[in-house]
């Protein structure tokens, strides 16, 4: 229980639920255990008056004891209902208390841990990957409401119920209380020892089921593939194979849950006969009536459910420990990415890297080596190198998804990490190397960023990425769904609504990572010519391996390995005869043949 003790808070904010859920909780057992009581003195009424009845054949007040002897057994019928009526309405009130306070804090624990991701490093989700992320949030969350739901509440009522009934058990007879009681705890163990088994084989299950699920979407996600290679039939057949492994799993499961039901309805059939032969023994002796007899046949079976349960709620608190202890290892996952002086201020733009170097932490990879250079307001610096020069570690640097591990960034002349987070973030404009658009329309799309949507100024971020006239021509214009991760648009109209994101806030330092590379060289010239107005009088740095992008800029700074082989201006580059001449020279015989 020590990773269950992290819920305690919750459990103290929705502590009414909790008191008035055990309150509830025992009202409803007392409407069952005094209608057993109600059976008896029924019963022992007729035993008891039936002779009475017979003795009086023949005579005239007969039928008057009939009918006071039959009234009298239609009260206790009528207390008997309206002690089950009352009982359903507590059980009603458990429920909403309760279980609603399991769903209330399965509500706050799910927002805690979003928040709580959100806040966490780019690095994080490096080493964590998607499925893991979401399943701690949704099947591991749903484990741990299971134990403060379910769990506590039967918990609860077989706490309750031993505790009010089993003195009046013994009150009445030992002998028959032991009799009635000796099957409940091998009842309780063996319900939890198959339950373990249920929940191990459910648990392989999961995994072949999570198996199967990636596979059917891979071969739909790449049919095209498939197709294209002819690959049908043997795609159906690893489909098959994954199906068989499933199929077996499923029917071991079924083998086990076929013990369950017979198990438990065995276990309170012997429960019932000893009950009745302790008490037939007692009733010969003396010592009891056949009202008694009837009182712990309903006693026993008022323990069979909560005793049964016993090994379900055993399992259910099993499995929410693990659970929490897998979110809790994420809760105290602590974000490195902190601001040691949350300063707030308009930024004017000048970027300085002075010998900073990086490796990222999670790899081992050392993406810069003691690089140094600056961009002054208003300026533009182009990051030309290739793949995996370390060109997008310089953007991850700006907009502090990563902190600098050797050297100093500074931003207007103030260390970055001094920075408040969000109030730096906010006025840097990103366009991403690996596009993602999110599952809404354009518009909505485009205006990500704002706080408010502004119609003209979406317009114009359209019509600055050059993207306003692909917009317009779809049925839809604007309000055109884009479909999951963009998947309705092309590669280059994807880069140019994310061109269009990231202006639309009017930044004051502007990055474009790779964001040309899905783009034509018509396109590329387009929003180039487009950017000349958007880059002035703004930071603008400009990432890529296209030496066509670069031209835009005021500097050039040439990348290899992480270090800063060359800089200049373009044509002071092109002079040099270096590494920069030789990559424009390939990319402009290459465009040429194109």
């Amino acid at each position: 229980m020590k990773e269950l003790k992290y819920l305690n808070k919750y459990l103290l904010k929705y502590k009414w639920h909790m008191v008035l859920g055990t309150l509830f909780v025992i009202i409803s057992n007392l409407f069952q255990i005094v209608p057993a009581q109600l059976v008896r003195s029924a019963l022992d009424l007729v035993v008891e008056n039936i002779r009475v009845y017979k003795s009086m054949n023949g005579v005239s007040t007969q039928d008057s004891f009939f009918q006071v002897f039959a009234y009298g057994i239609m009260i206790y019928a009528g207390l008997i209902v309206l002690m089950a009526l009352l009982r359903g309405v507590f059980l009603y009130f458990v429920r909403q208390t309760l279980i609603v306070m399991s769903r209330l804090i399965e509500y706050d624990l799910k927002n805690e841990i979003y928040k709580h991701y959100q806040s966490l490093p780019l690095s994080f989700y490096r080493r964590n990957n998607t499925g893991d992320l979401m399943n701690r949030i949704s099947e591991d969350v749903s484990r741990v409401r299971m134990y403060l739901g379910p769990a506590i509440m039967y918990g609860l009522q077989l706490v309750t119920l031993f505790v009010m009934l089993i003195p009046i058990m013994f009150s009445i007879s030992s002998t028959l209380t032991w009799y009635a009681l000796s099957p409940l705890p091998i009842l309780s163990i063996s319900i939890f020892l198959v339950n373990n088994k249920i929940e191990r084989r459910s648990e392989q299950i999961q995994k072949h089921q999570s198996k199967l699920s990636t596979f059917v979407q891979e071969a739909f996600s790449g049919i095209r593939v498939l197709k294209s290679f002819n690959r049908e039939d043997e795609s159906m057949q690893n489909f098959a194979k994954e199906s068989d492994h499933y199929k077996h799993q499923s029917l071991k499961l079924t083998k086990v849950q076929s013990l369950f039901y017979p198990l438990i309805m065995g276990l309170i059939g012997l429960s019932t006969l000893l009950t009745v032969y302790g008490g037939s023994v007692e009733v010969i002796n003396g010592n009891l009536t056949f009202g008694n007899i009837a009182e712990f046949i309903i006693y026993v079976n008022l323990l069979t459910w909560p005793v049964t349960s016993l090994g379900w709620t055993t399992s259910l608190v099993q499995r929410a420990e693990a659970s929490q202890k897998r979110i809790n290892e994420f809760l105290k996952t602590t974000n490195s990415i902190i601001s040691e002086k949350n300063v707030v201020r308009e930024l004017q733009g000048k970027i300085e890297f002075k010998n900073v170097s990086f490796t990222y932490p999670d790899t081992g990879i050392k993406a810069l080596r003691d690089i140094s250079f600056t961009v002054n307001p208003g300026e533009s610096l182009a990051i030309i190198g290739t793949t995996g020069s370390g060109k997008s570690t310089v953007s991850n640097l700006v907009s502090r998804m990563y902190d600098a591990r050797g050297g100093e960034i500074l931003i207007d002349g103030i260390p970055i990490v001094d920075y408040d987070l969000n109030s730096l973030r906010s006025q840097i404009g990103y366009v991403p190397q690996d596009v993602f658009l999110f599952s809404d329309t354009i518009y909505n799309n485009i205006g990500f960023g704002l706080d408010d949507l502004v119609e003209e100024k979406i317009m114009q971020a359209a019509k600055d990425a050059d993207v306003y006239d692909n917009i317009l021509a779809f049925p839809n214009g604007f309000q055109t769904r884009v479909g999951e991760r963009g998947i309705t648009l092309s590669g280059g109209q994807k880069q140019r609504v994310s061109i269009a994101r990231a202006i639309v806030r009017e930044p004051k330092i502007l990055m474009l990572d790779d964001a040309l590379s899905a783009v034509d060289t018509n396109t590329e010239n387009n929003i180039l010519n487009s950017l000349k107005r958007i880059m002035k009088g703004r930071t603008t740095l400009i990432i890529s391996h296209r030496v066509s992008s670069a031209k835009l800029a005021n500097k050039i700074v040439v990348l290899v390995d992480g270090a800063i082989v060359e800089e200049g201006s373009h044509e002071s580059l092109l002079e040099k005869n270096g590494l920069y001449r030789d990559l424009y020279e390939k990319q402009t015989q290459t465009e040429e043949v194109e």
